[in-house]
């Protein structure tokens, strides 16, 4: 006989695993499809959206009782497959980045400023996980300019080795980017993005690039100006100093996410007690079993991505892999 309670909560405990998006950029090169064996369109691919909800990248669910839904249908419509938390929209987003020219000088905004002048956007907080870089790269990340006043200047008179921090950068290195922070990734990179679910960017500086039509790419200076936060201290290094404990560094906790690094090796027991998970496997083959659901483990590689739903249980990870994970702070279900 047909368990229906059963089979009803196996709806609500098996992950989310989601087509990635793919944004065409003039930045972007091929090692998505190189690295991760992704099926990406023609030309210069610069991100994978893996993990989204957002209007310009809205992901479907690919397997399960969900299969064809996109991921902000799923919020609207199951609330509590994310532990009924609050919020218009799905509040992170998972990307990862093929830098292989440089990208732009840029700055995000904060919730407050995107709120209002962005049509209620969210601001954009991020952080990036180095997943790879070529010989003696950097990064930048941070500004010296100490005022408004004096950023306009040394941005109208093109002063940028003098106005821009730049940081050498190596594969494992992690970098908190908090809004107001100017920032760009150089060619030659691979990262991995956790950030806020946003799509605000300002370009304060573009290489003298053109776009597709031919025209110089918008830049947003008056924004720029506004939204950088001159007390900011820039960072000297990327080198990640917190502590392994059992397998898991954290890099990362704010107002907004907290981001993990785990390290599978054999059996790895994962506890998921937060109103959704989001994971990424960056390095490595395994599967994961979820404790709620006993049939067959998913299997998994580098470049899966998946959500772990509130009711999921613990997820054990078999295999050797490096987990990049993220969930929402102070919050469990």
């Amino acid at each position: 006989m047909l368990d229906l309670d059963k089979n009803t909560d196996s709806l609500y405990n098996d992950l989310i695993f989601l087509k990635p998006i793919f944004h065409n950029k003039i930045w972007g090169g091929r090692r998505l499809a190189e690295e991760y064996g992704y099926d990406i369109p023609e030309g210069s691919v610069g991100e994978c959206w893996a993990i989204s909800a957002h209007p310009n990248g809205d992901c479907e669910v690919v397997s399960g009782a969900y299969a064809g839904k996109t991921l902000s249908k799923l919020w609207e419509t199951h609330r509590e497959l994310f532990g009924n938390v609050e919020g218009d929209r799905f509040p992170l987003l998972i990307k990862i980045l093929d830098a292989h020219d440089d990208l732009s000088v840029q700055v995000h905004p904060d919730d407050a400023y995107a709120a209002e002048h962005e049509h209620g956007s969210l601001g954009k907080r991020e952080c990036w996980y180095v997943l790879d870089a070529e010989p003696h790269t950097d990064i930048i990340i941070g500004q010296r300019a100490y005022n408004r006043q004096e950023l306009a200047q040394m941005i109208d008179e093109g002063r940028w080795d003098d106005m821009l921090n730049l940081v050498p950068i190596h594969k494992g290195d992690f970098f908190r980017i908090d809004p107001g922070t100017i920032h760009a990734i150089k060619g030659g990179t691979l990262i991995l993005e956790t950030q806020q679910s946003s799509d605000v960017t300002y370009r304060v500086y573009d290489y003298d690039r053109v776009g597709a039509d031919g025209k110089p790419r918008e830049l947003h200076i008056r924004q720029s100006l506004d939204v950088v936060n001159y007390d900011l201290v820039p960072p000297v290094s990327g080198k990640v100093t917190a502590p392994e404990v059992d397998g898991v560094t954290e890099l990362m906790t704010c107002d907004n996410f907290v981001v993990k690094k785990i390290a599978v090796c054999g059996e790895k027991v994962v506890a998921q007690p937060y109103p959704f998970l989001c994971v990424s496997v960056i390095e490595g083959t395994g599967s994961v079993q979820v404790e709620s659901n006993t049939a067959q483990p998913h299997t998994l590689h580098k470049g899966s991505h998946f959500i772990a739903p509130t009711q999921s249980g613990d997820l054990t990870f078999s295999g050797n892999m490096t987990l990049i994970v993220s969930h929402l702070p102070h919050v469990q279900s």
